[in-house]
């Protein structure tokens, strides 16, 4: 299904709109629905996540993501002292690149720096800030929506034209599954991920109220800009040591390293409204972020306030800087490679 003006009577069931971009064409919003009444809605501009509303027993639903009641909203965001990214897809690298360069093919890339004299998560304007293009959507059982978007050669100074696919998938367990794949022309570089902030106590909270578990012992180090230096931390033992369930910090930014064969990487538990959700990933890492400031600036959803502990990021990944650094896992994707990325979110009510 292309992009294209929608009149009140023909849009596509569960979707409606959700705002204009400055040259006219239109964002679209759609809601998947399991059968326990849980929805998952996205837009495509960004492929962003907007809402995730769980039942719980005796409350209405409960929405455990960031996020905006409008596009414009959304697009403003990009201009906040530092841009939340709610709940959209990072692309082409998720994370930082120090200096903003890499080599590849005994050839020095230069990439746009958007973070001082860094690039951070794909660039002056990466996949979150693009209209993409939904390709599908299936209901029933497992109702899901797949979007797609070209970039270009040379967007943001990356080589080659890259095409991605993501895929939302909703099961009947309240699993929302995410689905990434993609090809370029050219050898490049990927590393996608998903930028949602989560809070199970309802978006309008304190996320420091909940317990995360990090089934990890071992961190990225990082110099004080927060780039890795090549080194890592074991903080088995030390204040964050979280690989038994303790309250959320105040503060996080932090890339945990996964074994090989691992699947599941996090867990964050609400006593207040009796759920847990669990991240479970095929990717080498998970950078766990604590934030979702709007310095006032905007207003969240239902006019929500947002605050430097509004949520919390589980970014499945591979590390930030990986091209500079010989020892981290590639983020190299070859000519004629397919990449491949599954990360899924895992909701369950607590007995």
């Amino acid at each position: 299904m292309k992009n294209k003006h929608y009149s009140q009577i023909d849009y596509p069931k569960n979707t409606k709109s959700f705002g204009l971009l400055s040259d006219g064409q239109e964002v679209l919003c759609y809601t998947l629905t399991n059968k326990k009444g849980m929805e998952v809605s996205i837009i495509n501009y960004g492929a962003t996540i907007t809402s995730i509303k769980i039942p719980v027993e005796g409350k209405e639903k409960v929405d455990v993501v960031l996020g905006f009641d409008n596009l414009q909203s959304y697009i403003d965001s990009f201009e906040l002292p530092s841009a939340p990214y709610f709940g959209a897809v990072i692309g082409r690298f998720a994370g930082r690149i120090k200096h903003g360069q890499f080599n590849l093919n005994d050839k020095t890339i230069h990439l746009n720096k958007n973070h001082g004299e860094h690039h951070l998560h794909g660039g002056t304007k990466g996949f979150s800030q693009q209209l993409w293009t939904v390709k599908k959507i299936c209901e029933g059982d497992f109702p899901s929506i797949t979007l797609t978007y070209i970039s270009q050669n040379n967007e943001e100074n990356y080589p080659g034209i890259f095409m991605v696919e993501v895929t939302y998938i909703l099961t009947e367990t309240n699993q929302v599954i995410v689905e990434y794949q993609g090809h370029c022309s050219e050898d490049t570089l990927v590393n996608l991920t998903q930028h949602s902030y989560f809070n199970l106590d309802g978006h309008k909270e304190d996320v420091t109220n909940q317990e995360i578990t990090l089934f990890s012992e071992k961190a990225v180090a990082t110099d004080d800009v927060n780039i890795p230096n090549g080194t890592f931390i074991e903080f088995k033992n030390t204040a964050f040591d979280f690989t038994n369930p303790k309250k959320v910090p105040t503060q996080n930014d932090t890339t945990i390293t996964l074994s090989p064969n691992q699947k599941v990487a996090a867990r964050l538990t609400s006593t207040k409204n009796k759920l847990k959700m669990t991240v479970l990933t095929d990717q080498p890492a998970v950078h766990v972020y604590v934030g979702g400031n709007c310095f006032g600036q905007l207003k969240g959803k239902e006019n929500a306030a947002y605050h430097s502990k509004s949520g919390i990021c589980f970014e499945t990944q591979v590390y930030p800087d990986a091209p500079n650094h010989a020892g981290f896992p590639s983020a190299i994707l070859k000519k004629g490679e397919r990449y491949h990325h599954q990360t899924i979110f895992a909701f369950e009510t607590i007995k």
